[in-house]
């Protein structure tokens, strides 16, 4: 018996190291070509703006793309800011939720023209779509309960930041709009492939096609959006909102930080993994939650039926 619970405990490592080097892994590497010091040095010569990230006691990180001078668009150096936000949110064992927002109440531009307009060769182009994929995808994939807070307006990379996040909530008046027709390009960050899962192919086709400017009204019957903010007047407005996402988002990550991760880790695995592979990994996670704190707690309690 020992044997075998030695051996099930081995297999349970193996396989939760193997997802965690799916979820935390970008999907480029040096096997395709792509160099992430050289690509991080390019980046890092068009400064502007910040990423600033707020981790909190309770759980919940609270990311600000921060930028407003340039209506948060961002900036070289805030692309490499955003990955190294990123590698800190992966590496916090006690987290549980993310909200990310835009300062200044409105989201995110996409890219700062400036930087563009100096990387428009298609090969540096290339280059900094595969860093902002890895970064995005990993972004995603962290074992956290994430959620875009859209202010104002969330335009091209903009756009496709508010569907790394799991859930997107939507203020009055707000915009997402992919407008990468209108520069004669289209989603590079990855956002093109999430928008097909979250809203199906021919409502994805309609948005990118027409450039669509997605109100929250239409937001919430494409299935873009999951809420609409409450309208805000006068000072504090800016905490209103955060305080908002903050409640809406606490009705998924109440209670211990491995058990909302775990949730995170077999939903994120039942959605990009084949089945299979899916329902070893969902039987791993399992094993690390089964007979914890948590669990024996609950049982002591007998709260099931609560």
């Amino acid at each position: 018996m020992v044997l075998c619970a030695a051996r099930s405990s081995l297999c349970c490592g193996v396989w939760i190291r193997q997802l965690q080097r799916r979820v935390h892994g970008g999907v480029y590497s040096s096997v395709h070509g792509f160099s992430h010091d050289e690509v991080r040095q390019k980046l890092e010569a068009f400064p502007g703006g910040s990423i600033d990230l707020l981790k909190q006691d309770s759980g919940l990180a609270v990311m600000t793309i921060n930028n407003p001078s340039r209506m948060n668009a961002f900036s070289g150096s805030m692309m490499v800011d955003l990955e190294e936000k990123v590698t800190q949110l992966e590496n916090w064992t006690s987290g549980k939720s993310l909200i990310v927002r835009g300062a200044a109440e409105t989201f995110c531009s996409g890219s700062d023209l400036n930087a563009v307009r100096a990387i428009s060769n298609p090969q540096d182009g290339m280059k900094m779509c595969m860093f902002m994929q890895n970064t995005l995808t990993r972004l995603l994939r962290l074992p956290l309960v994430s959620v875009a807070v859209v202010e104002g307006k969330a335009l091209g990379g903009g756009a496709e930041l508010t569907t790394a996040c799991d859930f997107r909530l939507m203020a009055p008046g707000s915009v997402i709009q992919f407008v990468h027709k209108h520069m004669g390009l289209v989603p590079g960050w990855g956002g093109a492939a999430r928008l097909v899962h979250l809203v199906g192919s021919q409502n994805a086709l309609k948005l990118l096609g027409g450039a669509v400017k997605v109100d929250s009204e239409l937001g919430l019957h494409m299935g873009l959006a999951d809420g609409v903010l409450e309208e805000h007047q006068g000072a504090g407005g800016a905490d209103t909102v955060l305080q908002q996402a903050e409640d809406w988002l606490s009705r998924y990550t109440r209670g211990p930080a491995p058990v909302i991760q775990a949730v995170k880790k077999v939903v994120l695995s039942g959605r990009e993994l084949p089945l299979s592979e899916a329902l070893r990994t969902e039987k791993d996670v399992f094993g690390t939650v089964w007979g914890g704190a948590a669990n024996l707690e609950a049982l002591a309690s007998k709260s099931k039926h609560r």
